[in-house]
């Protein structure tokens, strides 16, 4: 990942948004303070399902814990399926 200052990425930003579509450009200020990362829109989109598909995983197995059993199509209906 590549990390520049908050002026530099003012300056430059252009080619900082060009570099974030092969990998992520950390964005600091005052020394370190991380401020912000740029990403390309395909890494949001696989960041956010992976997120989505992580929160399903959970519903799921709550919803086992619950009643013990839940039929596919109760599971379904939870996820929206």
């Amino acid at each position: 990942m590549s990390s520049v200052t908050m002026s530099e990425f003012r300056s430059q930003q252009s080619s900082l948004i060009a570099a974030a579509q092969r990998e992520p450009v950390e964005i600091t200020s005052r020394g370190a303070v991380r401020r912000a990362v740029v990403v390309s829109p395909e890494f949001y989109d696989r960041a956010l399902q992976a997120l989505e598909d992580q929160a399903d995983v959970r519903a799921a197995a709550a919803a086992r814990q619950e009643s013990g059993r839940v039929s596919q199509e109760e599971l379904e209906q939870e996820l929206g399926l």
